[in-house]
């Protein structure tokens, strides 16, 4: 790729990232959103989340995990049990890992 193709594909890719996300503030007055999809849209985050978090817990190199005795499992049972309890965002991290590391360094449980 040349120089000039490189150049016009950022040039490109910038106008295309600024207007995405821009979107919703050229309008002069708000957008219509139906309520269903108002409603659907509250479940956005918590979806992401969980198809982000969810592999990297039960996946290693692609594959299922084999034991019980791993680490991540552990980890995310104490900070799901820690939110459910407290329902906060800072213990529930500070929870699993301090789980995760015992396990880990503590008692060499694989990750």
């Amino acid at each position: 790729m040349t120089s000039g193709w490189a150049f016009v594909t950022i040039l490109g890719l910038t106008v295309i990232t600024v207007l995405t996300r821009a979107f919703f503030l050229l309008p002069e007055r708000e957008v219509p959103i139906p309520h269903w999809l108002r409603e659907a849209l509250r479940y956005a985050p918590l979806a992401a989340l969980v198809a982000v978090v969810a592999p990297e817990i039960v996946l290693t190199q692609g594959q299922l995990i084999h034991t019980w005795q791993d680490a991540r499992l552990f980890a995310a049972l104490a900070g799901g049990l820690w939110f459910w309890r407290q329902r906060g965002i800072l213990g529930t991290i500070v929870c699993g890992t301090a789980v995760l590391l015992t396990l880990r360094l503590g008692l060499g449980w694989p990750v």
